[in-house]
């Protein structure tokens, strides 16, 4: 039972054996690159918690959330505030040979796409060529394969791209960017290509399961939906490094399971004692990656997604923080 976030920030950060092997075996120090997100911070903590004393974890964000700095020099993180977008930033930041670029931005982009295009192609090229002599880990997402059929198991690494909506696009932007630079100096990178990582305070788990709880309806329109643990998802950011090539290798970052939105309603109703109500029917397609590579690299995931459901139906019951960012799952015109 996690009875706070403090409770939940320690289970997401709590290092596994593999990961502080892998630390221990990272030639160097890490820089996290837009550290105060959603995933950041208990990334962050991870890192640091798996690393050999006397190496060090940088983070670096506009820290513009009140406590987010607070909290990872308080886990000994050091911390840099700045905003990457600003002339002169990137080349003001010290040289790390290792760098995760977790930089991004989604909601919102419907009316503001030039920042959209900015946060997300422009930078991540500026972002590549400073640390052209460094190893890159960078956060992609799935939204940039077109939508699959629910039976097929989703789109692999090899599967055609078809970007729906200037968010997804300009994600796909971000992916050339770092291959171009990647090819240019022979920089080292994994691109990771997530979807969905599951916090509590926020994911496709926490919207379904609060809708339910408040006795909204459950838009079934994409009915199908791959989610993982944001602890797994942290530990496979942090092993990847040492699969990093050039041309950078393009990795499926989720759960193995397809997961029906409606089945997941009808849980969350069983455990507050709701009789969930539904809006729109389910589409034969949904936005699906699989992760058949992944998990043959790094193993299945510690967290199942019926245990996702269960703490996440514990914590909407008892009133748990959220972040209050919807992730917009069943969006399926590319809008953000």
């Amino acid at each position: 039972m996690i009875a706070n976030e403090q409770q939940l920030d320690e289970l997401l950060s709590r290092p596994s054996e593999a990961d502080i092997a892998a630390m221990a075996a990272l030639e160097g120090d890490l820089l996290i690159l837009g550290v105060a997100g959603k995933m950041g911070p208990t990334l962050a903590m991870r890192a640091k918690r798996a690393a050999p004393k006397g190496k060090r974890v940088i983070g670096v964000s506009r820290f513009s959330a009140a406590g987010s700095r607070d909290l990872l020099e308080a886990a000994g993180i050091e911390t840099i505030a700045s905003d990457l977008l600003e002339e002169g930033a990137l080349e003001r930041l010290p040289d790390v040979p290792n760098v995760l670029f977790m930089t991004g931005r989604k909601f919102g982009s419907t009316g503001n796409e030039g920042l959209t295009w900015a946060m997300n192609t422009y930078m991540p090229g500026l972002a590549a060529a400073r640390f052209r002599n460094s190893r890159i880990v960078a956060f992609s997402s799935g939204n940039i394969y077109p939508f699959t059929p629910v039976t097929s198991g989703g789109a692999t690494e090899a599967s055609p791209l078809a970007p729906v909506g200037e968010y997804a696009q300009s994600v796909l932007g971000r992916e050339r960017m770092l291959q171009y630079y990647s090819g240019v100096y022979g920089t080292p990178m994994v691109i990771l290509r997530l979807n969905y990582a599951i916090d509590m305070r926020y994911g496709v788990l926490l919207d379904i399961g609060t809708k339910v709880f408040e006795r909204r309806p459950v838009d079934l329109t994409m009915g199908n939906a791959n989610v993982i643990w944001q602890g797994d998802a942290n530990s496979v950011a942090l092993r990847s490094f040492a699969h990093a090539t050039a041309p950078p290798l393009l990795l499926n970052l989720t759960g193995p399971e397809t997961i029906s939105v409606r089945d997941v309603a009808l849980r969350f109703g069983r455990h507050f004692g709701v009789e969930p109500t539904f809006t729109g029917t389910e589409a034969q397609s949904a936005l699906l990656n699989n992760a058949a590579l992944c998990l043959r690299m790094f193993g299945y995931p510690t967290v199942t997604p019926d245990e996702m459901v269960e703490m996440t139906a514990r914590w909407i019951g008892m009133g748990g923080a959220t972040l209050g960012k919807p992730t917009h799952f069943e969006t399926r015109d590319g809008k953000f």
